[in-house]
């Protein structure tokens, strides 16, 4: 799985398949004609409505993919990254999540990564900015 460059529209298709979705049931879902279904299948990104939509159709969560990219290849935040403005520290209307936050899937992405020989445990260190003790806590651990 590539969570670098992500095609939502082949994805969906994949799952689509996958499921073998009648194509009439997701006309009807999507109150449109088979060739629109066709064009989503073909773009590579949606609205959210429509990826919304998706996910509930096809019981998949496909936001999921853009986490693991956050994840993966967002920059590491500060550790002592709080906002403080004038008067204190800065008050959040949405929630904060913790960036390392490692699902099963990014770990068996990552360790596929290594045993595959694509990339060696000194690249996914760098690249990934996952810390050596983690890395080799997960060798041990799923190997």
């Amino acid at each position: 799985m590539n969570f670098k460059d992500i095609h939502v529209g082949r994805l969906i298709h994949c799952r689509f398949e996958e499921v073998a979705m009648d194509i009439d049931r997701a006309c009807r879902f999507f109150n449109c004609f088979e060739s629109e279904l066709k064009e989503m299948f073909a773009q590579e990104n949606l609205s959210t409505d429509i990826l919304l939509k998706w996910s509930k159709l096809l019981e998949y969560d496909f936001f999921r993919l853009y986490s693991h990219h956050l994840i993966l290849y967002s920059p590491q935040r500060r550790r002592n990254g709080n906002i403080k403005n004038e008067k204190g520290p800065r008050k959040f209307v949405l929630p904060q999540f913790r960036k390392s936050l490692y699902t099963k899937e990014i770990i068996a992405f990552i360790l596929e990564l290594i045993s595959s020989g694509e990339k060696s445990k000194k690249e996914i260190i760098e690249e990934y900015n996952i810390p050596k003790t983690t890395l080799y806590k997960w060798l041990l651990k799923y190997k």
